[in-house]
């Protein structure tokens, strides 16, 4: 296997985990906007401190846009979009 074959396999995989980190940060996210509340955890807390530090910093380039709409928020659905068709480009671009 080819150096250009690994690294394009290893940004592949790093955009498919980025991606569902997103999504996961979008379920918390709406899972707290119906009311849920979760009782202290470190280990919880510990997690979604991770998520929001993760995906926040990519998250508000999208925002800046306006893309919401009354309470439902577009941005993250736009900003896995770019991510997936840029790093789709990206990828094929790298590998031979």
């Amino acid at each position: 296997m080819e150096a250009r074959e690994q690294i394009a396999d290893f940004l592949s995989a790093l955009i498919t985990v980025y991606t569902l980190i997103i999504f996961a940060s979008i379920i918390v996210s709406w899972v707290f906007t119906f009311g849920a509340r979760v009782p202290y955890s470190r280990p919880l807390n510990a997690v979604l401190d991770f998520l929001r530090d993760v995906t926040n910093p990519y998250l508000r380039i999208f925002r800046r846009l306006g893309l919401q709409f009354g309470p439902i928020d577009f941005s993250p659905i736009v900003a896995i979009l770019v991510l997936q068709i840029g790093g789709g480009i990206i990828v094929n671009l790298i590998a031979p």
